[in-house]
């Protein structure tokens, strides 16, 4: 697989595939994403150090980071807005569930306080992203209480991602290492998000 995405990084297509994986993962939370970015991150960072530099078809970092935070609030705003207008049949599947009925009651009383560090905490864990975004859309909540939340909770993932993967292979050199490792790192703050955000 990282053979696969390393060949894909001398193409202008790793980013489309770096925005399409991130923007349906809201919707379908098993897509690997962050594991796509760190590869692409760990791809290039592996070629320029073999070669001295950063050939021109490698994806630039700042562009993959960039792509990765516009995809990640693109699909989370998808998300709001199919929430927004799921109407009645959304509201009866959340009503029949007792547990998603108290995370939106929440996750609606945090936005409302100015509470979005939630919404950042959610981006690093497991289906957090799908949960806040969908239940902030099913809750009629403000796209002005939970967009720069949005982008702020992107831009951190993003950059974290990017970050794993890029300084990852600089410092540990084997390619196949240095993902394993920034995968590790990736999983591992994900934990910590989803045990904060329970205790909280």
């Amino acid at each position: 697989m990282l053979e696969s995405v390393g060949s894909l990084t001398g193409s202008p297509w790793i980013y489309a595939v770096v925005a399409v994986s991130i923007l349906f993962d809201v919707f379908v939370p098993v897509l690997p994403s962050g594991v796509l970015v760190i590869m692409a991150a760990t791809a290039a960072a592996g070629t320029g150090a073999a070669t001295g530099e950063a050939p021109p078809d490698v994806p630039d970092i700042l562009a993959l980071t960039l792509c990765a935070t516009t995809a990640s609030v693109l699909g989370d705003l998808a998300a709001y807005r199919l929430a927004w207008r799921g109407g009645a049949r959304l509201d009866r599947a959340i009503a029949r569930s007792p547990r998603l009925r108290l995370a939106q009651e929440r996750l609606g009383t945090a936005l409302a306080r100015g509470g979005g560090a939630l919404v950042v905490l959610a981006r690093f864990a497991p289906a957090g992203r799908s949960v806040v975004s969908l239940g902030a859309g099913a809750a009629r909540r403000r796209a002005r209480d939970f967009l720069p939340w949005s982008a702020l909770a992107g831009l951190s993932w993003a950059t974290y991602s990017v970050a794993l993967g890029y300084f990852g292979a600089h410092w540990l050199g084997t390619a196949w290492l240095a993902t394993g490792v920034s995968v590790l790192a990736l999983f591992a703050a994900g934990a910590a998000a989803t045990y904060v955000m329970r205790r909280s």
